[in-house]
C-alpha cells in the first residue's frame, strides 16, 4: 500500500510538472505571434510588451526548473528503481536503486551522443520486452520475471545474485518509456515461509482429525438416540476440517518442490466432464440441480488426469453450492478447432453472480464470496445433509493452480446473458495436441 500512495505521489507530480510545461510552451507561442507583423512601429510595440512579461516569463521558468529538481531528488531517493528510455530504447536516466537492481556499472546517460540502449548495460530482455509492449499498446503495463545476471568476463565466470523482479511501465510523451522496478525477493520468501508453515500444520493435524472421527463414529452405535446428533455434527465439523488439511495440502503439492510435474495421458474431456458431474450428482439431486453439456461428445487432450478431474469437481462442486433449487448448470466445452485456437470450457451456475468486490479476489486462498450470493430453498433438514460440503475457500485456488500448471488460464465474471456466475478456463494451443481428435 505505501508502494501504491508513492507511486500516486510521483504520478500527480508528473502532471504537475507537464501542465507547467504546457503553459509554457502556450505562452511562448503568443510571444512568437506577437513578433510576426509587417510593421516596424508595430513590431517594436510589441517588442515593448515582451520586455514587460519577461520577469514573469523567467519566474515560470525558475518554477520549472524547481519542480524538475523536486522531482528528480524525489526518485533519486525513492525505495523502488526507476529509470526512463527513449524512442530507440536508450537510456536517458535512472535512479540509484534501479543502478543496484539491474547491476549497471557503466557510465549512464548524459548528452544524446553519449547515450547507450538498456540492454547494453542491463541484460534484461524480459524488460526490453516490457518497455516495448507499454510502448505499442500505449497504456501502463506489468510484468514479473527472474533476473539472472552473469558475468560477461568468459574468463572469469561469476553468476551474481538471482532475484524476482516486477515491472511496471508507463508510456510518456515522443514515445519515451518510465520503468518502475521493485525487488520481490522479501515478499516470495515471505510466501514461501507462509507455504512451509501452512504445509507442516497441515500434516500435524492430519493423524488427530482421523483419530477424532474414527472414534466419533465408533460411538455412534453406543449413545442415546437424544445424543446422536451431537456425534453427528462432530463428525460433520472433523470431515469439514479433514477436507480443509487435504487442500492444504494440496496446495502444497501443486507450489512446492515436491510438485514432479503434471503425468499427460490422452483424456477423453467430455467423458471426465461427466464423470466429475456423476460424482457430485448426489448432492445436485437434493437442489434439483441439472447439467447442460454443451460440446463435442469426443475429444482427446493432453491432461494429467487426476489433478484435472479434481479441477472440474471442484468448479462444479462451486455451481451446486452457488446455484438455487431447481434450476441448470451449464458447462460449454469449446474444442481447439486449428492451431492458432485455445480450447475453452465455461461453467456457469444458477445463480445471481459474483459481486463486484468479490471479483478480484476469487481465487485467493480462504476467500469466501458474499453468503448472500448462496441462495436456496432447502429445508433444514436437506441443509444438515449437506454440511460437509461447506467450502473451505481453497477450492478455486487449486483450480487456479492446476490450469497454471496446464499452461492455461482462468478468469471469474457474470455471465451477460445467463446472469449466474461464469468461470473460463483456457487452454492454449501450445498445450494441445489436435492429431488426438478423430
Amino acid at each position: 500500500m505505501a508502494v501504491f500512495w508513492y507511486f500516486l505521489g510521483l504520478v500527480t507530480g508528473g502532471l504537475v510538472l507537464g501542465g507547467l510545461s504546457l503553459r509554457q510552451r502556450q505562452r511562448q507561442q503568443q510571444i512568437l505571434a506577437l513578433l510576426r507583423t509587417p510593421s516596424w512601429p508595430v513590431a517594436l510595440g510589441r517588442l515593448e510588451q515582451l520586455v514587460a512579461a519577461h520577469p514573469e516569463q523567467q519566474e515560470q521558468i525558475d518554477q520549472l526548473g524547481t519542480s524538475r529538481d523536486t522531482l528528480e531528488k524525489v526518485l533519486q531517493s525513492a525505495p523502488v528503481g526507476y529509470l526512463q528510455v527513449d524512442e530507440e530504447n536508450q537510456l536517458i536516466w535512472c535512479n540509484e536503486e534501479a543502478t543496484r537492481l539491474l547491476h549497471i556499472s557503466q557510465p549512464l546517460a548524459g548528452p544524446l551522443q553519449q547515450r547507450r540502449l538498456l540492454l547494453e548495460v542491463a541484460r534484461s530482455y524480459e524488460l526490453d520486452a516490457l518497455i516495448d509492449e507499454a510502448r505499442e499498446q500505449q497504456r501502463p503495463c506489468q510484468r514479473e520475471w527472474m533476473l539472472y545476471q552473469i558475468s560477461p568476463d568468459p574468463l572469469h565466470p561469476k553468476e551474481k545474485p538471482t532475484y524476482p523482479l516486477r515491472g511496471y511501465a508507463l508510456p510518456l510523451s515522443g514515445q519515451e518509456v518510465g520503468v518502475f522496478l521493485e525487488n520481490r525477493q522479501e515478499a516470495e520468501l515471505l510466501v514461501q515461509q507462509r507455504d512451509r508453515w501452512t504445509s507442516d500444520v497441515a500434516h500435524e493435524l492430519k493423524t488427530p482429525l482421523t483419530s477424532i472421527r474414527l472414534v466419533a463414529e465408533t460411538l455412534q452405535t453406543r449413545v442415546e438416540p437424544s445424543l446422536k446428533i451431537w456425534l453427528d455434527r462432530l463428525i460433520n465439523e472433523t470431515i469439514r476440517l479433514s477436507n480443509l488439511v487435504e487442500d492444504l495440502l494440496n496446495l502444497s503439492r501443486l507450489q512446492g518442490r515436491q510438485f514432479q510435474g503434471l503425468n499427460l495421458q490422452p483424456v477423453d474431456l467430455p467423458q471426465l466432464i461427466q464423470s466429475a458431474w456423476r460424482s457430485l450428482e448426489p448432492l445436485a439431486q437434493v437442489k434439483q440441480l441439472s447439467l447442460t453439456y454443451q460440446g463435442p461428445d469426443y475429444y482427446l487432450v493432453p491432461l494429467d488426469e487426476t489433478l484435472f478431474h479434481r479441477v472440474l469437481l471442484n468448479l462444479l462442486d462451486n455451481a451446486i453450492k452457488h446455484s438455487p433449487a431447481a434450476t441448470a448448470i451449464h458447462v460449454h466445452l469449446d474444442p481447439a478447432t486449428a492451431a492458432s485456437t485455445p480450447l475453452t470450457l465455461d461453467v456457469v451456475d444458477g445463480g445471481n453472480g459474483f459481486s463486484p468486490k468479490d471479483l478480484p479476489h476469487i481465487f485467493d486462498r480462504f476467500y469466501r464470496a458474499d453468503p448472500s450470493r448462496s441462495r436456496s430453498d432447502l429445508s433444514t433438514t436437506a441443509l444438515s445433509a449437506t454440511d460437509q460440503g461447506q467450502g473451505t475457500g481453497l477450492g478455486l485456488a487449486i483450480v487456479h493452480q492446476i490450469v497454471e500448471a496446464h499452461g492455461g488460464t482462468i478468469t471469474a465474471a457474470n455471465h451477460p446473458d445467463l446472469g449466474g456466475a461464469w468461470l473460463c478456463l483456457t487452454l492454449p494451443p501450445t498445450a494441445l495436441d489436435h492429431g488426438l481428435t478423430p
